[in-house]
C-alpha cells in the first residue's frame, strides 16, 4: 500500500501561503486567491505564482517561524505509524513550499515527498518559485512514479486531499479520500473524512 497525502489543510492543518501573507500583510488578498484556486475557479499555477508575488522581500528567516506555526493534523502521526506498520509506505506532495515540507516530511518519517520550491536570494525571498511547478496534474505524477519505484499496481495506492488542486492524484489512486474536503473534492472522492481526525482513515484502510 502507498498512501499520498496533500499538505496544507490535510496534514498540517494550515495553509502555509497564508502564514507567509501575514508577514507580508498581505493575507487577505492571498486567501481570496487561495479560495478561488482550491474550488476550481482559477488556474493552479498562475494563482500560486500570484500568491508568491506577495512574497517578494521578505527575509528568509519568515519560513522558519512560519514552521512553528504549522501544527500537524490531528490523528496523522498514529495513521502513518499505522500504515508503516502494516508495511505500507507514505508520501506527500503539496502545492506548497519545500522549505516547510522538507521539516515536515523528517519528523513525520514519510517515504516520499515534493513540493514547489520558493526562490530565496541573498536571504530574500524574490516573489517567485524556481524548478518545476508542482500543480494538479503534478501531483498525479508523483503518485504514479512512486507507485512505479515500489513496483506497486495503482489500485494499491490512496489519495486523501481536500482541494481541487488534489484531483488528479485522487483520480488516479486507487481510493481517494476527502478530508477538510471542498465541494468538487466531494463529488469525486470515493470516502468523505467529516472528522478532523485523521486517525479515522485507519480502520477505513483495513489497518
Amino acid at each position: 500500500m502507498l498512501v499520498i497525502f496533500d499538505v496544507d489543510s490535510t496534514l498540517i492543518e494550515q495553509e502555509v501561503i497564508e502564514l507567509l501573507a501575514d508577514c507580508a500583510g498581505k493575507r487577505s488578498e492571498v486567501e481570496a486567491v487561495t479560495e478561488r484556486a482550491m474550488s476550481g475557479e482559477l488556474d493552479f499555477t498562475a494563482s500560486l505564482k500570484a500568491r508568491v508575488r506577495h512574497l517578494e522581500g521578505l527575509p528568509e528567516t519568515v519560513i522558519e517561524e512560519t514552521l512553528a506555526k504549522c501544527s500537524i493534523t490531528k490523528g496523522a502521526k498514529q495513521l502513518i505509524a499505522a500504515i508503516h506498520l502494516a508495511g505500507g509506505k507514505v508520501g506527500a506532495v503539496s502545492g506548497g513550499f519545500s522549505q516547510l515540507l522538507d521539516p515536515l516530511a523528517k519528523e513525520l518519517e514519510l517515504d516520499f515527498h515534493r513540493a514547489n520550491t520558493l526562490e530565496v536570494v541573498e536571504g530574500y525571498l524574490t516573489g517567485d518559485v524556481t524548478g518545476p511547478i508542482i500543480d494538479k496534474p503534478a501531483k498525479a505524477t508523483a503518485l504514479i512514479e512512486w507507485a512505479q519505484s515500489l513496483d506497486l499496481d495503482l489500485k494499491y495506492t490512496v489519495a486523501i486531499g481536500d482541494g481541487a488542486n488534489d484531483l488528479d492524484m485522487m483520480a488516479a489512486a486507487g481510493l481517494a479520500i476527502g478530508f477538510n474536503a471542498k465541494p468538487r473534492v466531494r463529488k469525486a472522492a470515493d470516502i468523505i473524512l467529516d472528522s478532523a481526525d485523521l486517525s479515522e482513515a485507519i480502520g477505513l484502510l483495513g489497518l
